[in-house]
């Protein structure tokens, strides 16, 4: 919407302009247009096949937009910065592109909102939250939940991370994956320093460009076709040396299931 503005903006401080230069210009911003809108994936990444992340979920209240995992089929979890209202927060389940309405999706309004209740007693630490469904999700080829991992994630593991956010040309219309492996313990503190903390991994490269970005967050990191992570943080998205952050969600699973035991 900002670089919309701009457009906007620049255009008509150009209307002082002859007719035939005009229309030369809008014909240059076209093309360049065309030009940026082919670029990178989630940034590096690639389209998901259709329908291939049934667990994955689309949250957006209206103001902010997450990532999501459906891990029942009343229940979602997300990352707890996603700081969403709960009447107006909108799951969205089943979807593949954003933009048109498809036969496969599933849209259903939120009933509860529960954060991790120690959430950022450091920075970015327990950065995980569960979202109950108002209804059930109908299962089926398109709507599946992905069951939790039992076993902290090791060094070298292969995962793949999906989501509609932010790709090297604006946000995604369709949903996007990025595999990358698991960054050790060392690593990661390397590049983050303290405010790593047990409830947290490193996945991705420390050479940059591949990442999970802005608009992700929340999202599914998977690892053997089960959820190992939630999207959290990073320092800007696929710098050098500043890999992505993602919860470690093998150390809430007794949380997890007390919560939906319980709610």
């Amino acid at each position: 919407m900002v670089a919309l503005e701009n457009w906007k903006r620049f255009l008509m401080k150009c209307s002082v302009l002859s007719s035939t230069a005009m229309k030369t210009i809008v014909f240059i911003l076209l093309l360049v247009a065309v030009g940026f809108s082919s670029g990178d994936k989630i940034i590096g990444g690639y389209q998901c096949s259709p329908h291939s992340q049934p667990w994955q979920v689309y949250l957006n209240d209206g103001r902010i937009s997450c990532g999501g995992s459906l891990i029942d089929k009343r229940w979602v979890v997300s990352a707890a910065h996603c700081t969403f209202s709960r009447h107006r927060l909108l799951i969205q389940l089943g979807k593949h592109n954003l933009l048109v309405g498809e036969n496969t999706e599933q849209q259903i309004k939120t009933e509860k909102i529960i954060p991790y209740p120690r959430y950022n007693d450091r920075p970015h630490n327990n950065d995980v939250m569960l979202i109950k469904l108002k209804k059930p999700a109908i299962l089926n080829n398109y709507v599946k939940p992905i069951p939790l991992i039992k076993n902290c994630c090791s060094k070298g593991k292969k995962c793949l991370v999906s989501g509609w956010g932010t790709t090297g040309a604006g946000p995604a219309s369709t949903l996007q994956c990025l595999d990358l492996p698991v960054l050790s313990k060392q690593t990661c503190r390397y590049a983050y320093g303290s405010i790593i903390t047990k409830n947290m991994f490193c996945a991705g490269f420390m050479q940059g460009g591949k990442d999970s970005c802005q608009g992700d967050s929340g999202g599914p990191v998977v690892c053997n076709g089960k959820l190992q992570g939630v999207v959290s943080f990073g320092r800007g998205c696929a710098r050098p040396g500043y890999p992505g952050v993602y919860v470690e969600l093998c150390r809430y699973n007794s949380w997890i299931n007390h919560t939906i035991a319980t709610n």
